[in-house]
C-alpha cells in the first residue's frame, strides 16, 4: 500500500493483471480504515465512466465500524494506462480477476471475516454477475448496488431486436464506436465548476463521458441477458434506485433530483430475479449515483443503507433474534390435561398399593 491520489488516510496497491491485446493491465485498490480494528469490510466498485472519488460514502462506512476498499476497474481511473482505450472490455468476465484479488487481498491479508460489496451502475452488473459466479464459497456476505445497470435506457424497439442487429453486423470491429450524442446532462449536474457541487478528475471521468465502444456494448448487452434469464445471488441483496427517470435532451432542474441515466423501472423490474432475499427500495429526488444526490436525499439513503445493514449482516458474533415456539409447537391443554390426570392416577394407584401391604 501507498498513499492515494486522495491523500491520507486513503492507500492504494496496485494489482497486477498481465496483459490483453492493447498492452500491460492493472487495477488499483483503494483502503480506508476505520478508527478502531475491524474485521468488517466494504468493497465499492464504480460504474461507467467513473472512478472512485465519493470520500463521503468511504466517512460513512468508517463511522459504521467497517474498514473502506474501492476498485478502480481495469481502465478506468488510476487504472487507466496511456495505452488503453478507456472503459473497455470484451466481457463482464474481464473484471473477475481484479474482484476475485481485492477479495483475497480483503479476507486473507488484512484479515475481515464480513465482506459487504458496493456496485454503482454498470459495477452493479458486473458484481451481480460476480456474486452470482462466486456463491457458495465464502467470498461475498451482502450486496448493494446502487442503480445497476440492468438494461439500456432506450424504447423495446431499440433496445432488442434494432440493437441485436447492430452488435451482430459489428461484432468484427470491437474498438469501432457508438454514433452517439452524449449530451452530458448527468455530468453537469455533479461537476462543480458545471452545475454540481462535486470536485473530481475530468481526465478520469469527462462530462461529455468516453466513446461506447462496440465490443464494450456487446459485453454488456451479454451480461444484462445473463442477468435477465435469473441469478441465485446466496447473500442478502439491496438495490436501491431513483423514484423517476429523466426523459429531456435539454437541460432542466429536473436532472438534479432524477435518474438521467438509466431507466428506473428497468432496475425494479429485473431486481427479484437476483436471488432469493432482495429489498428494493426508491429514493424520491435521487440522482443515478444515490450518493451523489442533494444532501437530503443522500442522508436519506445512507440512513436506510445503515438500517438494512444492521439488521441483514450484523457484526459477527451477534447474538441471533429469540423466536418463540411455533403454536404447533407448544403442548395444547388437552395434551396438559391428560398428563395431569396421568400424574393423578399414578399417584391414587401408588396409594392403592401402600394401603394393601399394610392391610
Amino acid at each position: 500500500m501507498e498513499t492515494d491520489v486522495l491523500g491520507w488516510p486513503y492507500e492504494r496497491h496496485t494489482i497486477e493483471l498481465g496483459t490483453d491485446d492493447e498492452g500491460p493491465v492493472v487495477a488499483t485498490l483503494v483502503r480506508r480504515r476505520a478508527e478502531q480494528p475491524s474485521r468488517r469490510a466494504v468493497l465499492h466498485v464504480h460504474g461507467f465512466v467513473d472512478y472512485f472519488f465519493q470520500t463521503h460514502m468511504a466517512d460513512f462506512f468508517a463511522e459504521q465500524g467497517w474498514d473502506f476498499y474501492a476498485l478502480d476497474l481495469r481502465k478506468y481511473g488510476r487504472s487507466l494506462l496511456p495505452h488503453q482505450t478507456p472503459n473497455f472490455a470484451r466481457s463482464m468476465t474481464d473484471y473477475y480477476p481484479e474482484l476475485d484479488e481485492a477479495a483475497r487481498i480483503i479476507r486473507e491479508v488484512d484479515g475481515h471475516d464480513q465482506l459487504l460489496v458496493t456496485g454503482h451502475s454498470t459495477g452493479g452488473l458486473i458484481t451481480s454477475l460476480w456474486a452470482h459466479a462466486r456463491r457458495g464459497r465464502g467470498v461475498v456476505d451482502g450486496l448493494f448496488l446502487n442503480s445497476p445497470f440492468f438494461d439500456f435506457n432506450m424504447p423495446w424497439v431499440m433496445r432488442r431486436p434494432l440493437l441485436t442487429m447492430v452488435l451482430a453486423a459489428s461484432s468484427r470491429s470491437p474498438y469501432a464506436t457508438m454514433p452517439a450524442s452524449s449530451l452530458g446532462l448527468y455530468g453537469q449536474s455533479l461537476h462543480r465548476d458545471h452545475r454540481g457541487e462535486w470536485d473530481y478528475d475530468l481526465d478520469w471521468k469527462p462530462i461529455l463521458g468516453f466513446p461506447v465502444r462496440m465490443g464494450w456494448l456487446q459485453a454488456i448487452r451479454h451480461g444484462q441477458r445473463r442477468l435477465q434469464a435469473g441469478l441465485q445471488i446466496n447473500v442478502p441483496v439491496l438495490v436501491a434506485c431513483s423514484d423517476r427517470t429523466f426523459r429531456g435532451r435539454e437541460w432542466h432542474d429536473d436532472v438534479h433530483v432524477t435518474d438521467s441515466v438509466l431507466d428506473v423501472e428497468h432496475i425494479v423490474r429485473w431486481s427479484p430475479g437476483l436471488g432469493p432475499q432482495v429489498t428494493i427500495t426508491r429514493f424520491p429526488g435521487a440522482k443515478h449515483d444515490l450518493t451523489l444526490s442533494g444532501k437530503e436525499v443522500r442522508t436519506e439513503v445512507f440512513r436506510e443503507l445503515g438500517r438494512w445493514t444492521a439488521a441483514f449482516l450484523p457484526p459477527p458474533g451477534t447474538p441471533e433474534v429469540a423466536v418463540p415456539p411455533a403454536p404447533e409447537d407448544e403442548p395444547t391443554r388437552a395434551t396438559i390435561l391428560a398428563a395431569a390426570e396421568a400424574v393423578v392416577e399414578k399417584a391414587a394407584d401408588e396409594a392403592d398399593d401402600k394401603s394393601g401391604t399394610t392391610a
